[in-house]
């Protein structure tokens, strides 16, 4: 017996209704002094052109299967990524280093993830056939830059809290990175609690966004399961690597060749 397809296209009137829930969360904002709706209607907006237009892309892409638009495409996402994560620091790096550390981080790790699935598992021809590739590797890095951007926060924040501490064990004797472990533990612990959390609700509480896809798409849900378990063993992996990576880069920014705490390499929190 076939999974007979359920996928209708919508049309414009479709997402005007569903609009009308964004726009109810606005007034209530505004009844409540939120002051959120100016932020929550231009993440919409922002949303929706961002969306619309890298579909139109993505349709162009499809239909040309070049090793070199779909990694121009790729880096750009990566870059935009890193920029994301500069924007939701309280307090950040000087210099370029917050979007440095991003940046890489989400390079190593989104690359790593999605060339893994494209090369073993799901083996497209060609293997950087954008309709496999740049989706996989917008869902790494939509996820990965969470964990990092609440790693690095949680690092630079508790180092400028746990001062004290620090500098008393490099008084006693520590090297930096033994002084800094606690602070570093804590970062990275709650970089992976997003990642964790999702695969513990995954099935329960939630039915993720790949598998309602599919099944709304027609697969079977047997398959679209298997599919998504894939994209969130390859998402938790990526994760790991990219918050390690940053907090490692992170914790050598905190300090220099004396072994100091280097918090002047900080900028102030009104200036982040």
């Amino acid at each position: 017996m076939t999974t007979q397809s359920v996928y209708l296209p919508l049309d414009h009137w479709d997402l005007t209704t569903a609009a009308l829930l964004v726009g109810v969360n606005a007034a209530l904002s505004l009844s409540l002094r939120l002051k959120l709706e100016r932020a929550m209607l231009i993440a919409a907006a922002r949303m929706v052109t961002q969306l619309l237009l890298i579909g139109l892309i993505l349709k162009w892409l499809f239909s040309i299967q070049s090793l070199w638009l779909t990694g121009s495409v790729a880096m750009v996402m990566i870059l935009v990524a890193g920029y994301e994560i500069t924007r939701r620091q309280r307090r950040t790096f000087t210099g370029w280093w917050t979007f440095g550390l991003g940046g890489i981080s989400m390079m190593l790790a989104g690359t790593m993830a999605t060339l893994l699935a494209l090369t073993t598992q799901i083996q497209p021809d060609p293997w950087y056939d954008a309709r496999f590739a740049l989706p996989l590797l917008g869902m790494m890095l939509g996820n990965t830059m969470n964990g990092i951007s609440i790693g690095l926060d949680r690092l630079i924040s508790s180092a400028v809290r746990e001062k004290a501490a620090v500098e008393a064990r490099l008084v006693l004797g520590h090297s930096f990175p033994d002084a800094i472990r606690p602070v570093t533990r804590e970062a990275f612990h709650a970089g992976l609690t997003h990642s964790i959390n999702a695969m513990s609700a995954a099935g329960v509480v939630s039915l993720p966004g790949m598998m309602t896809g599919q099944i709304l798409a027609g697969a079977d849900p047997i398959d679209a399961v298997k599919y998504q378990i894939l994209v969130f063993f390859l998402i938790a992996g990526a994760t790991g690597i990219g918050v390690l990576a940053a907090l490692s880069m992170g914790t050598l920014r905190l300090t220099d060749g004396r072994h100091r705490l280097r918090l002047d390499r900080l900028r102030p929190a009104d200036e982040a």
